[in-house]
Parts: structure tokens; C-alpha cells; sequence
């Protein structure tokens, strides 16, 4: 007796992902620029508070001189 596969139709594996959401695109995209956002903020600190020590010493420097 030979035996006969459950469906008659060919199985099909589909290769297409669905996109991905917009939530998980902004997952990946900090997990991956996460390192360069931290420098890039860190230095935007840095130059705002030497702008800014730069300026109230020199507003200091004109009261006083």
C-alpha cells in the first residue's frame, strides 16, 4: 500500500519578511548609534558649558575692571 502526503498542494516556503514596524526601526537604529549619540552628546555638553564659562567670566571680568 503506498502512502499518500496529507495535501495534495506542494508546500510553499515564503522568503518575504514583512516590514518591520516603526517602532522597531527605532529600536535597532539606538541600539545601534547608541555609543555616538552619548559622544555627541557628551561634547555638546562640554563646548556649553566652556561657551558658557567664557562668557560669565568675561561679563565678570567687564563689571569689575
Amino acid at each position: 500500500m503506498k502512502r499518500t502526503p496529507r495535501s495534495t498542494s506542494p508546500a510553499t516556503i515564503s522568503l518575504v519578511k514583512p516590514a518591520p514596524t516603526r517602532m522597531a526601526r527605532l529600536r535597532r537604529w539606538v541600539r545601534c548609534c547608541r555609543s555616538d549619540a552619548a559622544l555627541y552628546l557628551l561634547r555638546g555638553i562640554c563646548y556649553g558649558l566652556g561657551t558658557g564659562l567664557v562668557g560669565f567670566s568675561s561679563y565678570w571680568l567687564q563689571q569689575h575692571l
